[in-house]
């Protein structure tokens, strides 16, 4: 069946439909068909084939070149990229290197700053317990000296209220003697 419409179609071209015989120039089929025969030589002998394939492979190198370009240009960037990346990750490191290199330092400053203030503390404390010691053996000496004052007034009032000018006389006597045995 399909077979018998491929042949019917083939009867059917307008080729066959013109009237009179084909190879006359009152068929314009046949005009048609010298028109454009003339045409394609006309093409060929001015070498407008040529032409256009010559065009057709300058636009192929052209759009290769262009290709070429592209894949260089692409990894060019792609080297570009890796290296952005790895640098990237080499900043990313070294401020992790620093933050930690600051952590370590912060936590020795604050370990050392407590080292300080614990050896400034014992210093005052020593300070203060030496101030307590001034202090208590000033407040010894004061009262031993008052003890002393008070000790020899009452000496002195008990020995004036006793003494006698006979025995007054006689104490000094004693006094001289034992200073004169003293210097010699």
């Amino acid at each position: 069946m399909t077979r018998l419409s491929l042949l019917l179609s083939l009867l059917a071209s307008p080729a066959l439909a013109a009237s009179g015989p084909f190879f006359s120039l009152q068929n314009t089929d046949f005009v048609v068909l010298l028109g454009f025969l003339a045409f394609v030589g006309l093409l060929v002998y001015l070498k407008v084939p040529a032409k256009l394939t010559g065009m057709l492979d300058a636009r192929a190198a052209a759009i290769k070149a262009e290709l070429d370009e592209a894949r260089a240009l692409r990894e060019e960037a792609k080297s570009i990229l890796a290296t952005y990346e790895r640098r990237q990750k080499e900043v990313q490191e070294q401020a992790e290197r620093i933050v930690t290199s600051a952590r370590d330092e912060a936590l020795a400053a604050a370990e050392q700053a407590k080292a300080e203030l614990q050896r400034s503390i014992a210093r005052r404390m020593a300070a203060a317990t030496e101030q307590i010691a001034s202090a208590e053996a000033a407040a010894i000496r004061q009262v031993r000296e008052q003890a002393i004052s008070v000790a020899v007034a009452a000496a002195g009032d008990v020995l004036a209220s006793q003494m006698t000018a006979d025995a007054a006389a006689k104490s000094i006597d004693e006094a001289i003697d034992q200073v004169a045995a003293r210097l010699h």
